[in-house]
């Protein structure tokens, strides 16, 4: 391996370790409790306003309580007072449970998913529930209809069980003392979402700043062991206008907002593999608001909770209707790509250049493979042989290039020697030496960058694809979307944590025989331990999906290698024929530089 080769794998190695050092996530100690206590805890102890989303301040309250004819002014006294009902739909997708207290959503179990500790996934991330209008009435007071008890009718007493094509359309009624607000909500088997209308009557005297708010304010509960690795991939999002607008509360403190302004087709929120969606109906919405928070929690967890809002104009009219579609479940990409919305933007796929290759190429294959192999880890044994086989174009001109560099080796040797004190004439003969045996110096390193792109689009794709969340394999290998712990540690070593994986421990063994099979400089045998460990100690995080996906591709790459060197063990090195001989771009900028005069 010549000098180039040896500088294109530390640049490479220089690249994974950063990027590695800031994807990684850190397995945390075993929980006293789930996460979703956990995150009811820290949200309790947040400073992070209520009913605060958007740009409507609440009034200040004095420490006293006040009357309720005083909290809710002439309009809405009294309707925070009454009796609270639960209605339950069940469909085949999931369980809600509605309150006539603020018309709320209060629970949203699914049925397909559980937590890590194999409890019901639960989505609503909040004990009164969430889902309400907020608006400040012209007698100056702040409304969140969370805190006003709905009239309903012809209440079931027993939960509503759809199946089929069957739908449920439940209306709740807010009465105040001019005009009301009606919340209908339709629900429809099959899917995760519902559809909703916001309905103003009568309320031209009533309602102030020509605006009102449809809210989702707790984010997501929390569904994971590692509440830091979810918190990573956890933001609030905005569409409008052809824009993607972000609110990530990544680091501790934090407490981002963003309110933009003009046409909003929705709004979002998501966690590691679960989303609440916001979507306007006939594009009616004039704005957002997204804020989030970044808490800490115990055994050095984090957890981030984000509040959402949709803005719609108040044109005083004697009736105004809002419709929206509200989702809320799992991230799967079809589903969520159904919408035709853009709503897959928030989906963890890579940088804007790599999507397509996830979106386009790496999840339908995925997904076929799927069709036919019930066992994920078994998919990504034959995923790995399919990529492999892709690029076996480009790693075989790697390994013609580094073969013919090492041929060369003895040969630029003697250069060296024979110019050692003519820098430009070293130059010149070196690109001549490339030129007549047909040797591109950068060759065995340009296949391996190509390769970064493809690597990374898997990255993004096992990382957060929910399909491998709670998948088994075999043996110790109980769930692909997780590391593999092959050996508990009672402490913990930096970087390497306080387990070792032992998918990663045989990815890094399968490095190490590569290494040795490509790396015959005894100058360069640095290389054939520092990648192996530095990939070993940073993979020891990763989803035992991925490092088995790089555990086979490195075993096909082991016998790739071993064919290759004994096909080309004795083949001797050949001169190019001068008619078929063409000048490198490296020869022509050598050629057009200055010449340093030749000394006396």
């Amino acid at each position: 391996m010549g000098r180039q080769e040896t500088l294109g794998f530390v640049l490479i190695a220089a690249v994974l370790m950063a990027w590695m050092y800031y994807t990684s996530p850190q397995r945390q100690p075993q929980q006293t409790s789930t996460p979703a206590a956990a995150e009811t805890s820290a949200v309790a102890s947040s400073s992070a306003p209520q009913g605060s989303a958007g740009t409507i301040a609440p009034q200040q309250q004095s420490s006293v309580p006040a009357p309720a004819s005083d909290r809710y002014g002439k309009f809405f006294s009294g309707t925070d007072a009454g009796t609270e009902r639960t209605i339950t739909i069940e469909t085949d997708q999931y369980i809600a449970e509605l309150s006539t207290k603020g018309g709320t959503v209060k629970r949203w179990t699914l049925k397909k998913h559980t937590t890590w500790d194999r409890h019901p996934v639960q989505l609503v991330n909040d004990a009164s529930g969430d889902f309400n209008v907020l608006f400040t009435t012209t007698d100056g007071r702040t409304i969140n209809t969370k805190n006003h008890y709905f009239e309903t009718v012809n209440t079931p007493g027993a939960p509503v069980v759809l199946s089929g094509d069957q739908t449920y359309t439940v209306h709740f009624r807010l009465r105040g003392t001019e005009g009301e607000i009606i919340k209908t909500l339709v629900f429809k088997n099959g899917k995760y979402d519902f559809d909703a209308g916001i309905t103003f009557n009568n309320m031209q005297n009533v309602v102030a700043n020509y605006e009102y708010q449809i809210l989702w304010e707790h984010g997501v509960t929390y569904t994971e062991y590692n509440s830091v690795d979810e918190s990573n991939l956890a933001a609030a999002y905005t569409y409008g206008g052809g824009e993607l607008k972000e609110v990530n509360a990544a680091a501790a403190g934090d407490m981002p907002k963003e309110d933009p302004t003009g046409q909003t087709d929705w709004v979002a929120v998501r966690n590691k593999y679960f989303a609440v969606a916001m979507m306007a109906k006939e594009k009616q919405a004039a704005g957002a608001y997204l804020e989030g928070v970044h808490n800490s929690v115990a055994d050095a967890g984090v957890v981030e909770k984000y509040s959402i809002a949709l803005k719609y104009p108040f044109k005083n009219t004697i009736q105004e209707t809002a419709w929206v579609t509200m989702f809320i479940g799992p991230l799967e990409f079809t589903t969520i790509k159904s919408y035709g919305r853009g709503l897959d933007q928030i989906m963890s796929l890579g940088w804007s250049w790599i999507r397509p290759i996830t979106e386009y190429i790496f999840i339908p294959l995925f997904r076929l493979l799927h069709s036919f192999i019930t066992n994920y880890g078994l998919v990504i044994i034959i995923f790995s042989i399919l990529i492999k086989l892709a690029l076996h174009p480009l790693t075989k001109s790697s390994m013609n290039s580094m073969r013919r560099m090492q041929k060369l080796q003895p040969m630029m040797q003697e250069i060296r020697e024979k110019y050692k004190n003519d820098a430009n004439q070293l130059n010149l003969q070196t690109m001549k030496l490339y030129k007549d045996y047909g040797v591109n110096p950068a060759g065995g390193c340009l296949p391996l960058l190509l390769q970064l792109p493809i690597l990374y689009a898997l990255y993004s794709l096992f990382t957060a694809s929910i399909e491998l969340r709670q998948e088994p394999f075999i043996f110790w290998i109980t769930d692909l979307s997780v590391p593999d712990v092959l050996i508990p540690l009672p402490f913990s070593i930096p970087l390497l944590g306080n387990f070792i994986s032992g998918l990663t421990l045989a990815m890094g063994i399968t490095m190490y025989v590569q290494q040795k099979q490509t790396v015959t400089d005894p100058t360069q045998q640095a290389l054939v331990w520092m990648m192996p460990i530095m990939m070993t100690v940073m993979f020891n995080h990763f989803p035992s999906g991925l490092n088995l996906y790089y555990f086979v591709f490195n075993l096909l790459s082991i016998g790739q290698q071993y064919y290759f060197n004994m096909r080309h063990k004795d083949e001797p090195l050949q001169k190019i024929p001068e008619h078929k001989r063409k000048p490198g771009f490296l020869e022509r900028m050598q050629a057009n530089m200055p010449q340093q005069p030749k000394k006396k």
